[in-house]
């Protein structure tokens, strides 16, 4: 499975830190807090497949747990990095959770920035309101660049994402509705969550924080935020005033949580 990564510094001092975007985004999703992340880690982003540069090749598992392992094999062979800390938002945290679970010894920490998986009954389909936000984004792609300068447009596209929707720059729109218009393995990826959820057994030896924002839309409390599904020894942390994608509602607290939880 090829995957597209990015890694900010090289710096040898600083441990390494992998950060797993969600369905129909891409690494793009972590520009608002790569920077700040930067002088502590050694970032590393990855575009899981057929999302963000990374292709995706007909057959090749998309289920949380194989993109874990993809994810763990393109790093060491890209980089060397055996054990990393590792944050993920929505089916990347899912992601992240998994490979906790499947290679402990691997993870260093985890931040799971409102993970998927965390759902008493899993989804036997497709929703029709997400399948509507992707072919909405399809559709646009031609007028999206100027499109986005539009308040209706974004309200359209975001007022549902998050309560902080109008605060949001052009930059982080623009490439979310780029990514979700251009993940040619969407699709893939969704029905590799359908009829699963996570249940597999991290150890204490990984520090885990999970947090979800009290209005999150996409993943709403109590459906898909089953604590009971969670690491027991989790700290879990509920964001007021914050919806699906909180590195975008509140960059500089989700900085502070991650290096909180890798004890930088």
């Amino acid at each position: 499975m090829s995957l597209v990564t990015t890694l900010t510094q090289t710096n040898q001092n600083h441990p390494p830190l992998v950060l797993i975007h969600g369905l129909g985004s891409a690494a793009t999703a972590f520009k608002p807090i790569i920077p700040a992340l930067s002088k502590s880690f050694r970032v590393i982003t990855v575009d899981l497949p057929g999302h963000g540069q990374s292709p995706y090749n007909k057959g090749q598992a998309m289920d949380p747990k194989s993109l874990g392992r993809a994810i763990f094999e393109t790093v060491e062979g890209e980089y060397g990095v055996k054990e990393f800390h590792v944050a993920g938002n929505s089916l990347g945290g899912w992601v992240a959770l998994e490979m906790a679970a499947d290679q402990p010894q691997r993870i260093k920490t985890l931040t799971g920035l409102a993970p998927a998986g965390l759902w008493l009954k899993p989804a036997s389909g497709r929703t029709p309101s997400e399948a509507w936000s992707y072919y909405m984004a399809k559709v646009l792609r031609p007028v999206i660049r100027a499109g986005l300068h539009v308040i209706a447009l974004r309200k359209i596209g975001y007022a549902n994402v998050s309560p902080k929707w109008k605060e949001f720059s052009y930059e982080i729109c623009y490439d979310s509705a780029y990514a979700m218009g251009h993940a040619t393995g969407y699709f893939q990826a969704w029905d590799g969550m359908l009829g699963r959820r996570f249940e597999a057994h991290i150890p204490e030896s990984v520090p885990v924080t999970i947090l979800f924002g009290d209005t999150d839309n996409t993943l709403p409390y109590p459906h898909s935020q089953e604590r009971s599904l969670a690491p027991a020894h989790a700290s879990w942390i509920v964001i007021d005033n914050c919806g699906h994608a909180p590195m975008w509602d509140y960059p500089e607290l989700m900085v502070k949580i991650i290096s909180q939880t890798s004890g930088q």
